[in-house]
């Protein structure tokens, strides 16, 4: 078993810290995100399980359409799905790809 207190977990903002990974399942990253900062808006090869842990944050797709969160809350994206998160308060997330790699993503290939 391996275990991550995520919310005393060290994480600096702008340096992500993949937790597990494990090729054909998922991988799971910390992130920090500084008030103000972004994840602009982008797509993943992966389904995308996004859980703030900490802080606030606003989640948008590419629609426009947006929703504020807080601790507890879950976004779940879809492969190739369009989004941007943006930190309303310093913000800790666990991100989870998967399956890791998705189709399409150039470390799938052999």
């Amino acid at each position: 078993m391996q275990t991550w207190d995520l919310r005393t977990l060290s994480v600096a903002p702008r340096k992500p810290e993949i937790l597990q990974s494990a090729r054909g399942e998922g991988r799971s990253i910390a992130l920090h995100l500084a008030a103000g900062d972004s994840l602009q808006e982008h797509e993943v090869h992966e389904r995308a399980y996004v859980v703030v842990t900490e802080g606030a944050v606003d989640f948008a797709d590419a629609a426009g359409a947006s929703i504020s969160a807080g601790p507890g809350f879950l976004a779940v994206f879809e492969p190739g799905e369009r989004h941007e998160v943006r930190a309303t308060q310093d913000a800790r997330l666990l991100l989870i790809l998967a399956p890791w790699p998705g189709p399409g993503h150039p470390g799938a290939r052999n």
